[in-house]
């Protein structure tokens, strides 16, 4: 049975003025017609801009490839997910009765949606004010643990260890074309990976400098599908 949302809202900090926002971003569409798909899709705009003023912030000196790579592994599927197991969300939402038999409490997609459909809800009742205020404090254990060592490992040895940890297959790097005279070469590589259906090509001035550049499009893929 699902628990009381004033519940979860105590747990996480949180008084609504209006708690019907609340209880909206608690509802999956195999619930009602009123559910969260629009609030998720607000709170996924907020949710980067705040993480991402709190990384400029905090690393003053890193370039914005770094900055943007930590705001992916911080606003993932797969990040959000491990955030709202935390606080038991999936104790709370209101599924469907399909939902409810085939786990859908558990799977990260919905959680994530659900953390990020809280957002804009705080959005919607409070202000942007409120949000630049919870979402570090919800984010703080993995903010805390960030270095900009992790951030600057490049796209090949990121992908790489993705794939690694998910237990599938290592990227696979085709040399498509290598074009021009040999001092002045431009390289294209083909990268792909079981996660995405169409593979990634990557140009560059070393066929080495074209993988990076493929790995890094499939990086972002993967971010822009919340896989990775």
């Amino acid at each position: 049975m699902t628990k009381k949302p004033e519940v979860l809202s105590r747990k996480l900090g949180l008084v609504f003025g209006n708690p019907q926002l609340f209880i909206r971003a608690l509802t999956h569409r195999s619930a009602s017609s009123t559910n969260n798909e629009r609030l998720e899709f607000l709170g996924d705009s907020i949710l980067g801009f705040v993480i991402a003023e709190q990384l400029y912030n905090l690393f003053p000196d890193a370039p914005e490839g770094v900055l943007s790579r930590m705001r992916a592994n911080l606003v993932n599927q797969r990040s959000l997910a491990e955030i709202a197991r935390q606080h038991k969300l999936g104790d709370y939402l209101l599924l469907g009765s399909g939902e409810l038999k085939s786990g859908g409490f558990e799977r990260d997609s919905i959680l994530s949606d659900a953390v990020e459909a809280i957002i804009a809800a705080l959005y919607k009742d409070q202000g942007m004010a409120a949000c630049q205020k919870w979402i570090p404090e919800l984010f703080d254990d993995k903010l805390k643990s960030l270095s900009l060592g992790n951030g600057q490992k490049d796209p090949k040895t990121r992908l790489q260890e993705f794939m690694q940890a998910k237990k599938l297959d290592l990227p696979q790097y085709e040399l498509l074309t290598a074009s021009g005279l040999a001092h002045e070469q431009t390289f294209k590589v083909q990268c792909k990976i079981s996660l995405l259906p169409q593979p990634s090509i990557g140009a560059g001035v070393t066929r080495k400098g074209a993988e990076q550049a493929a790995a890094e499009i499939l990086l972002e893929l993967l971010a822009k599908e919340h896989i990775l």
